[in-house]
């Protein structure tokens, strides 16, 4: 049996939701059963900003591989946009 493991994090960018696109300011990120996905464990994000209410969120539940697989594909385009000095943090 497994127990839920959790961080949250503070995080600057834009979701989109029922009712449209909302500023996000928190993610966080846990191992544990998901609420729809057909797994008995899932990798859950949420993405939120909590001053505007549960309706300012967006959540996904991956699998174990689906997880590592976006991890690897992010860092992939980091890097390649690093290498192309189109980082913000290069300006």
């Amino acid at each position: 049996m497994c127990t839920m493991i959790a961080e949250k994090i503070k995080i600057e960018g834009s979701g989109k939701g029922i009712n449209g696109w909302f500023e996000l300011d928190g993610a966080a990120v846990s191992y544990d059963h998901p609420f729809d996905a057909p797994l008995e464990y899932a990798l859950n994000l949420d993405f939120v900003n909590e001053a505007l209410g549960p309706g300012a969120r967006v959540a996904v539940e991956l699998s174990e591989s689906a997880a590592r697989s976006l991890v690897a594909a992010i860092l992939s385009v980091l890097d390649q946009a690093e290498a192309g000095g189109h980082l913000e943090s290069q300006k």
